[in-house]
């Protein structure tokens, strides 16, 4: 639960920076199918066990984080669409200025992020202790 907790946080903090970015550079409108799928890939990436934490397990590829952020890309896609097609692009007042909730990029990215982070965070639980194979006398360790 604590990491699925975390997960929703990052995944916000990373989702709302990008769409911050976005909404910042005008990237609005039909930009917004690249806009979402770079929040799901750059979610991808960093949440859960990060990229360059596999990088450094000799055990682990980097392949896991990049498959990550493949699905992820998947996600903010299918979400912008959902919430712009299927729902109707609810208008939301922020601000003193209503626009369609899609147009607020830091508000539904960070939305998007939230929800692909935390299915990550949680997905990329660590794995138990393993119990040390060879203790002193050639048997294996009680616990």
């Amino acid at each position: 639960m604590v990491r699925a907790l975390l997960g929703l946080v990052k995944g916000a903090v990373v989702g709302a920076g990008v769409g911050f970015g976005a909404f910042h550079l005008g990237l609005g409108g039909g930009w917004g199918y690249f806009v979402y799928g770079a929040i799901g890939f750059l979610v991808g990436l960093l949440v859960g066990r990060p990229v360059w934490s596999h990088a450094a397990d000799r055990e682990g590829t980097v392949w896991t984080s990049v498959l990550k952020g493949l699905v992820g890309v998947g996600v903010g896609i299918g979400l912008y669409a959902i919430a712009r097609f299927a729902v109707g692009d609810p208008v939301l007042a922020l601000a003193g200025e209503a626009r369609p909730l899609t147009s607020w990029t830091y508000v539904f990215g960070g939305a998007v992020g939230a929800l692909y982070g935390a299915f990550v965070e949680a997905d990329d639980a660590p794995a138990a202790k393993k119990a040390e194979k060879d203790a002193p006398g050639g048997r294996q360790a009680e616990k």
